[in-house]
C-alpha cells in the first residue's frame, strides 16, 4: 500500500508539472521576423503604379488594398462563418463512440439467498476479461433545438451589422481620400514653384546679410528686410511640410507605404462647386433609410428581441430523444449487436423562479437598444444638418479665395512688369510671390475641404460610394471607370 501511494504521488505530481505552462516574451528574433514578413506582404498586396494616379483610381487602390478595410471584410467574413457554423447547431447530434475494456482476472461473482442467506451459485462470470464495444446514437433535443434556432437568427443579424460596419468604413474611407487627393494636388501644383522660391528667398537674404556686415546699406531697413525674408522662409517650410504630409496620408489611405514615390495627375482646372439639389427633409429622410448605424441599431434590436424569447425557452422542460447501434465483442451476450431507443425529460425547476428576472433583463435590453436607436436618428439628423451648413458654406468661401487668388495674381503680374522696369525692389517682388503662393495655397486647402465636405454629404446620407455591380475582385482600371462613372453623375446633382 506504501508504494502505492508513493506510486500516485509521484504520478500526480508528474501531471502536475505537465499541466504547468510559462509563456515566453517576444524575442527580438520573433520580432525581427514579423518586421519582415509584415513588410514584405504589404509590398505585396499593392498593384504597381505605372502612371500619374488620378482621383478614381486613388479611390479604387482605397478600396481594393487599404488595409482598414481589409480588416473590415475580414470581420465580416469572420461574421458570416458563425452564422453558417450556427447552422449545424440545430441537427440532431449523431455521436459514434467506441470503447476497449480489460482487467486483470476474471469478472466473476456469487450469489446469497435473501431467505436463506446462503450461497445460492457458485462463483461465474458473464463478462470477457477483454471487451470492445461500439455505438452509433442520434440524439436531438427539442429546447435545444429551439434556443440554436433562435441563436442562428442573432448570429445572421450579428453579420449583417459587421457588413453596416464595413459599409460604414468604405464611405469613410472614400470621404478621406477625396480631401486627401486634392491637399496632395496642392502639393504637386505649388511644389516647384515653391522651391523655386525657397531658393530665390536664401539668396536674397544672403545677399542682404552680406551687404549689412560690409555697411553697404542702412542697418534698420536691411535687418526689416532680412526680417521679413525669414517669416517668408518660416512660411514656405510650414507649407512644405504640410505638403508633404498629405501625400504621405493620401499615400496610407490607398495601402502605399510612407516612402513610396507617385505622382499624380493635377487638373487643370479645379472643379466650381454647385448648389444642393435635394431639400432637407429629403435629406433626412434619406439618411434614415441608408445609414449603417441606423441599419445596424435595427439588426441590434432584432437580437435584443430574440432575447426575450430565450429567456422564455429556457425555463422549459428539456425533452430529448434518442435512437442508436450498439455492439460488443462480449461473447458472453446472448445478443452481442442491438438497438437502442428511447426518450428522456429533464426540468431545472430553479429556471422557472428565475425566468421573471430574465426577461425583464431581456426586455430592458431591448428597450435600451430603442433609446440608442433614437439617439442614433438624432444624431444623424444633426449630421445631415452639419454636412449641409459646411458643404454651403465652404462654397461660398471658395469662390471667396478663388477671387483671391486671381487679384492676388493681376497683382503679381504688374509687380513684375515694375520689377522690369526696375521700378520696383526685389523686396517687393518676393513678398507678392510668396502672397499668390500663398492664396493658392489658401484656395487649394479650401477646395480639398470643399471636396471632403461634398463627399461627407453622401457619408451623411449613407449612400454607397460605389455601384452594386463592384464587388472589389475586379481590377483597378474597371473599379476607377465604375467610380468616375458614379462621382461625375453624383457632383452634377450634390446631395441627390
Amino acid at each position: 500500500m506504501r508504494k502505492l501511494i508513493m506510486s500516485l504521488v509521484c504520478g500526480a505530481a508528474v501531471i502536475l508539472t505537465g499541466c504547468s505552462t510559462t509563456v515566453p516574451r517576444v524575442s527580438d528574433a520573433e520580432a525581427a521576423k514579423f518586421t519582415a514578413e509584415a513588410k514584405a506582404e504589404i509590398q505585396n498586396l499593392q498593384a504597381p503604379i505605372t502612371q500619374s494616379i488620378s482621383l478614381y483610381e486613388a479611390m479604387a487602390r482605397a478600396l481594393k488594398f487599404n488595409l482598414n478595410h481589409r480588416v473590415s471584410m475580414m470581420e465580416a467574413d469572420l461574421a458570416n462563418a458563425d452564422y453558417e457554423v450556427s447552422r449545424w447547431d440545430m441537427l440532431p447530434r449523431v455521436v459514434a463512440n467506441g470503447q476497449y475494456y480489460g482487467r486483470s482476472n476474471e469478472a466473476g461473482a456469487r450469489s446469497l439467498s435473501l431467505l436463506s442467506g446462503r450461497e445460492s451459485l457458485e462463483p461465474s462470470t458473464s463478462t470477457e476479461r477483454d471487451v470492445y464495444t461500439g455505438d452509433l446514437t442520434a440524439t436531438w433535443n427539442i429546447l435545444d433545438f429551439g434556443l440554436s434556432k433562435i441563436r442562428s437568427k442573432q448570429l445572421a443579424n450579428e453579420a449583417l451589422i459587421q457588413e453596416e460596419r464595413r459599409r460604414k468604413a468604405v464611405i469613410q474611407i472614400m470621404e478621406d481620400v477625396h480631401r486627401a487627393y486634392y491637399r496632395a494636388v496642392s502639393a504637386e501644383r505649388l511644389t516647384t514653384r515653391l522651391s523655386a522660391l525657397e531658393n530665390e528667398v536664401t539668396t536674397a537674404f544672403q545677399t542682404s546679410r552680406e551687404q549689412f556686415a560690409l555697411r553697404r546699406t542702412a542697418p534698420m531697413p536691411a535687418l526689416s528686410y532680412q526680417r521679413e525674408l525669414n517669416d517668408i522662409q518660416g512660411q514656405a517650410n510650414r507649407l512644405a511640410r504640410e505638403m508633404q504630409v498629405a501625400k504621405m496620408e493620401l499615400a496610407s489611405l490607398m495601402g502605399l507605404t510612407p516612402d513610396q514615390k507617385y505622382s499624380l495627375q493635377v487638373p487643370a482646372e479645379m472643379p466650381r462647386p454647385t448648389r444642393l439639389s435635394m431639400s432637407y427633409e429629403d435629406m433626412i429622410d434619406e439618411a434614415l433609410r441608408n445609414r449603417p448605424e441606423i441599419r445596424e441599431n435595427i439588426y441590434t434590436q432584432r437580437i435584443s428581441e430574440k432575447e426575450i424569447k430565450k429567456a422564455t425557452l429556457e425555463a422549459l422542460p428539456s425533452i430529448e430523444g434518442f435512437v442508436g447501434i450498439d455492439s460488443s465483442s462480449n461473447d458472453f451476450l446472448f445478443n452481442s449487436d442491438w438497438a437502442g431507443y428511447g426518450a428522456r425529460a429533464s426540468w431545472n425547476l430553479l429556471n422557472v423562479f428565475a425566468t421573471g428576472k430574465r426577461e425583464k433583463k431581456a426586455k430592458a435590453r431591448h428597450e435600451l437598444e430603442k433609446a440608442r436607436g433614437l439617439a442614433t436618428a438624432m444624431a444623424v439628423m444633426t449630421q445631415v444638418g452639419v454636412a449641409r451648413s459646411r458643404y454651403e458654406s465652404l462654397t461660398q468661401a471658395y469662390m471667396t479665395a478663388s477671387d483671391g487668388a486671381m487679384v492676388q495674381g493681376d497683382i503679381l503680374g504688374q509687380v513684375e512688369s515694375l520689377a522690369r522696369a526696375s521700378s520696383a525692389s526685389k523686396q517687393t517682388l518676393v513678398r507678392e510671390r510668396m502672397n499668390g503662393i500663398l492664396s493658392e495655397a489658401r484656395r487649394d486647402a479650401v477646395m480639398a475641404e470643399m471636396a471632403e465636405a461634398s463627399a461627407h454629404i453622401y457619408t451623411a446620407l449613407g449612400y454607397d460610394p460605389y455601384s452594386t455591380a463592384i464587388d472589389g475582385s475586379e481590377d483597378l482600371k474597371t473599379i476607377a471607370e465604375d467610380l468616375r462613372v458614379l462621382w461625375t453623375e453624383r457632383s452634377k446633382k450634390p446631395g441627390t
